[in-house]
């Protein structure tokens, strides 16, 4: 993946804040919203009491505004220490009140200070994509437990016939970058593809591969498999950070604007026996082809994408649209970096794509779907769907990874596999 990649500082990570940690004191103070404070005095100015009725926000929760600084009074009473409002800081609270009611945190709001209407309407965007991918992946979690609550006779012996996997994975540079930043990865329980971005970029992304491999040691039980994973992506987050300090002076809290940041898209499978637990961050892609259809199954987390998916741009706009890189999440090492993680009902028969954008980015679908659903064997499609994207320009680094479910009957010799890091292929 080339430097040009990146998360908007906007979009939940670090902004603009003015008046962080201001404490209110006895002389006009400025906070979000603070337009419209008087010049002394207390004439047309409003009690707390008052305020909060008009603006509809407790008088507990303006005292915590305050002390945060997001919304400090106009004067503070340098006796009584009562604290007066202007009533032209109502707008803006009512802005927080009904920020706070689609659940924004204080913290994001606070970054909205100094922002004119229509940045603040896109950080609302931003936010409420971000929101709707976090419910669809509790809505998964959701399905799942109740699925695996409302089992009866747990404790009788399980009688669905036993499944395997076939699996290979293949990268390359390209044709144009000079080094490698995409990782991939195929093994017997573990199916992963990472794709860099920024100068630790391929350091990240082999670190999130390498932090997943532990799931291959040992068994997991079905009904243990989403706890395992939340504590291995803790680990995933730990590993990524440490590979990007360098790039952010050690602090991975904060992440830097434009091609300084650097971190990693992961999308990533684990594979249990008879589920696969899907890992998913960022623009890298999953696919199914079953019974002859072949779909998308993770969602982009890409500006453009979003803005499809509001209406604003159509797919054909969103294929050559200058920002399509762009992601809204990745893993950089910054805490709240946190995949979607859901469940996969498997079936004999079913053949799994892994990809970086290499791939997608410069091959159409429809072509990418016919090679997945005419080639014989993993090994072979891999190499084909690699070739394609070189034939196609190959402007970036390109991973796939494929894996066939098949009845575990049939897979005794089916010992052709791939792993692959960095460009570097082993097979076996």
């Amino acid at each position: 993946m080339g430097e040009s990649r990146g998360t908007p500082s906007g979009a939940g990570g670090a902004g603009a804040q003015r008046g962080t940690g201001a404490q209110p004191g006895a002389g006009a103070q400025r906070g979000m919203g603070a337009a419209g404070h008087a010049e002394a005095g207390s004439e047309g100015l409003l009690t707390i009491g008052e305020f909060a009725k008009a603006s509809r926000l407790s008088p507990k929760a303006l005292r915590l505004y305050g002390e945060l600084g997001l919304l400090l009074p106009a004067r503070v009473d340098p006796v009584t220490g009562y604290r007066l409002y202007a009533p032209g800081q109502l707008e803006q609270a009512r802005l927080v009140a009904w920020l706070r009611r689609l659940g924004m945190p204080l913290a994001r709001i606070r970054e909205l200070d100094g922002l004119d209407g229509p940045a603040v309407a896109r950080e609302v965007r931003a936010y409420w994509a971000q929101v709707e991918d976090d419910l669809a992946a509790r809505r998964d979690l959701a399905a799942f437990l109740i699925g695996q609550l409302s089992r009866k006779d747990t404790a009788m012996p399980h009688t669905e016939r036993p499944l395997a996997i076939r699996y290979a994975a293949l990268t390359d540079a390209g044709l144009e970058r000079e080094s490698n930043q995409d990782a991939a990865y195929a093994g017997s329980r573990l199916l992963a593809v990472a794709d860099g971005f920024g100068g630790s970029g391929g350091t990240a992304g082999a670190a999130a591969i390498d932090a997943l491999k532990q799931l291959e040691q040992g068994s997991i039980p079905a009904a243990d498999l989403l706890n395992v994973l939340d504590e291995t992506l803790t680990s995933v987050d730990r590993a990524v950070g440490e590979a990007v300090a360098p790039e952010t002076g050690g602090d991975t809290n904060t992440g830097t604007d434009g091609d300084a940041e650097a971190g990693t898209t992961l999308t990533a499978m684990l594979w249990t026996g008879s589920q696969l637990a899907l890992v998913h961050i960022g623009d890298s892609r999953a696919y199914l082809l079953r019974d002859g259809d072949f779909f998308q199954i993770t969602h982009d987390h890409t500006l453009v994408r979003s803005m499809v998916d509001e209406g604003r741009i159509s797919e054909e706009e969103a294929a050559s649209h200058p920002q399509r890189a762009l992601l809204m999440r990745a893993l950089t090492g910054r805490p709240g970096d946190r995949p979607d993680v859901r469940l996969q009902d498997v079936r004999a028969g079913d053949r799994y794509l892994l990809c970086s954008d290499g791939l997608t980015s410069v091959v159409p679908e429809e072509h990418v779907r016919r090679t997945v659903a005419g080639t014989a064997d993993p090994e072979t499609t891999v190499r084909e769907l690699v070739a394609l994207a070189n034939r196609s320009g190959g402007p970036d680094n390109v991973s796939c990874v494929v894996a066939d479910v098949t009845d575990a009957a049939d897979a005794v010799d089916a010992a052709g596999t791939a792993n692959v890091a960095g460009g570097a292929e082993r097979a076996r």
